[in-house]
């Protein structure tokens, strides 16, 4: 039910009348308005709305206005206190709970005995606050009657938040104020064949699947032509059909003469008179247009990224062919939303370096080495770049590490045309801090497999307290002064795991074992659900997907466990998943990926992999 102080609301915002006289009496909240003196009992509200189109109340040409007939109000006669007249309120809502509605002020009751509202407002209040949508819906209709006495005194008939009158539904048809449809296209863009983008339909914008009216938002990103300005236009489903018929009348264009102009509003080309498109000039790489089209508006973005870059000398030559050998990771975003691009370069020598997308190396072949990118200024561990030819005086500036690091991270932003050299330390272990543990325990770790920043292990993650199934990472247990956040892998996040709330991961295929993977030079993460973890050797053939040598897991204990395993001394190993890409071997006491077999022999099993009371992952055989 709807909190009273919103009636009260629209009660001050309509006026109260006393026979022909307006007032403005001074009332507190509603909920300690007093009940009226006339009784419910001495009131018959009778009910006349049927279904309806506000289109029908409006007169298109004069604008006037006829009076939407809600319910029809009769008083015992001698049951009105002395000095005191009716009122009304009418609540409307798409809801049958009226969770959330609109209140309008009846027209005066002074004259008549028919509650009434006007139109327009009805139609005013329905746009802004309920929905924008133009189709037939269901509404619920309910009215509030209230005296008032001497001009001043307000209160209810009835009980508040319980006595309403005329309740009903009927079906309402809005107005159309703005037609959106649901889906949009380019058309033309980097297809010079407009009629033939048009019927394909290959530049599809974005749209989050909601009530278009109630997200009016579209997005596209698209490559700009190869050479020369890009042209386009925007259309519906209906206007790239009319396309095949020749009428190009039903596209979208720009409002006004500045084919070039970056936001602005839109209208049909029936209504410009002409074609109206857009132009984005030559030397774009790629083209973002929005549109909100409750506004008809769009805003069109230019940038210069192109979808990979290259590394060249470091290591390695300064040949094209070398350098397309060296490519920067970069994550599965768009560039519009990532425009980070991250490289690891090997340390423990003096290294020169450059960078460049493939237009770039391209140039190398004739001689022309100023489309690469150099610093700005004097070279620091992070700063600004451009390309060479854009640098006053067009030097090399090339950028430069000493060698003292095992690793450098070189990472460039497309976007705001700055680097960072890091330096890369690496710790040992890597610590998991999430709802598994209620956020209070970092014991669970990865371990630094590989010295170029590579953290492997298996996380067990669950939500015992329904938090959400997420978490974070800490290079020092315990210290959130060394945190590791989604915000962080700038090379994206891939496999089992998402992006959650406040940056904190999330387990994204439920509780369970995960392997994971987490490159901090390239800052990316990878994980895989462990649906299996079995035992495979020369007693069952070394097949990897044998049902019969499944271990379970043991959530208290952290383990897979096993009885009855049929191991032997000719050599074992675990695999997860009914593969081999995952699988552990070694030593018991310290087993690694892709480890040698095992011979230790016996029936019961423990497998450990979290590392969660170790530093390694190990596994007991009895």
């Amino acid at each position: 039910m709807k909190k009273l102080s919103i009636y009260l609301l629209a009660l001050l915002t309509m006026g109260l009348a006393a026979c022909t006289e307006d007032y403005a009496p001074s009332v507190g909240p509603q909920s300690n308005l007093p009940e009226s003196q006339l009784q419910v009992s001495d009131v018959s509200v009778t009910p006349l709305l049927t279904n309806f189109n506000i289109a029908d109340y409006i007169n298109d040409e004069t604008g006037d206005e006829t009076p939407i007939e809600i319910a029809s109000v009769n008083v015992k006669e001698g049951a009105l206190p002395a000095n005191t007249i009716l009122k009304a309120d009418v609540e409307i809502s798409n809801d049958p709970n009226f969770e959330k509605s609109i209140i309008l002020p009846a027209n005066s009751l002074a004259e008549s005995n028919i509650i009434s509202i006007q139109p327009n407002n009805l139609e005013d209040e329905f746009f802004s606050k309920i929905t924008k949508n133009p189709a037939q819906t269901k509404v619920y209709v309910r009215t509030i009657l209230y005296t008032v006495t001497d001009g001043t005194s307000v209160a209810i008939v009835g009980k508040p938040n319980e006595n309403y009158f005329a309740q009903q539904n009927v079906d309402m048809t809005p107005l159309m104020k703005v037609k959106i449809s649901t889906n949009y296209y380019i058309v033309g863009g980097p297809n010079s064949d407009w009629a033939a983008s048009a019927a394909n339909k290959s530049i599809k914008f974005e749209h989050s699947g909601e009530d278009v009216y109630v997200d009016p938002i579209f997005t596209v990103v698209f490559d700009a032509a190869a050479s020369g300005d890009t042209w386009f236009a925007i259309g519906d489903d209906e206007a790239c059909a009319a396309i095949g018929n020749n009428d190009w009348s039903k596209l979208l264009g720009i409002v006004g003469d500045d084919s070039e102009v970056k936001e602005g509003t839109m209208d049909f080309r029936y209504n410009l008179g002409g074609d109206h498109s857009f132009k984005v000039a030559e030397g774009a790489k790629k083209i973002r247009v929005t549109l909100n089209m409750l506004e008809y508006s769009f805003k069109v973005e230019v940038v210069n990224i192109a979808e990979a870059y290259y590394l060249i000398g470091g290591e390695k030559g300064w040949s094209e062919a070398e350098a397309l050998t060296q490519p920067f990771t970069h994550s599965d975003k768009s560039v519009f939303e990532d425009p980070i691009f991250t490289y690891v370069i090997n340390g423990g020598a003096e290294r020169w370096f450059s960078f460049g997308d493939a237009d770039a190396l391209a140039a190398i072949n004739s001689n022309d080495w100023k489309q690469l990118y150099g610093y700005v200024g004097q070279q620091e561990d992070k700063g600004t770049f451009a390309r060479r030819c854009d640098i006053e005086g067009a030097p090399d500036n090339t950028f430069h590490v000493d060698g003292s690091a095992k690793f450098y991270r070189f990472t460039v932003n497309m976007m705001t045309m700055e680097y960072e050299i890091t330096a890369l330390n690496f710790d040992p272990f890597i610590y998991f801090i999430g709802a598994t543990d209620g956020w209070s325990k970092a014991e669970q770790r990865l371990a630094l497999t590989d010295d170029s920043g590579i953290y492997t292990g298996f996380l067990y993650c669950a939500d015992p307290n329904s938090w959400g199934n997420e978490f974070k990472f800490q290079k020092e247990a315990g210290n959130w002064g060394t945190e590791i956040n989604t915000g962080m892998m700038t090379g994206g996040i891939g496999g089992d795991f998402t992006e959650g709330g406040g940056g904190n991961f999330k387990a994204n295929a439920g509780e369970g074992v995960y392997y994971v993977t987490l490159d901090m030079a390239k800052m990316t993460i990878n994980a895989v659900r462990i649906t299996n973890m079995n035992l495979v050797g020369s007693f069952n053939g070394w097949n990897q997907a044998d049902n019969a040598q499944q271990m379970t897991w043991n959530a208290t204990d952290y383990c897979f466990e096993i009885t009855g395993a049929g191991v032997n001394a000719d050599g074992w190993k675990f695999t997860a998943n009914n593969a081999w890409s995952i699988n552990l071997g070694g030593d018991v006491a310290d087993l690694t990926a892709d480890g040698s077999n095992l011979s230790v022999v016996g029936t019961t099993i423990k497998l450990y992999p979290t590392r969660k009371t170790s530093d390694n992952i190990y596994c007991t055989v009895e």
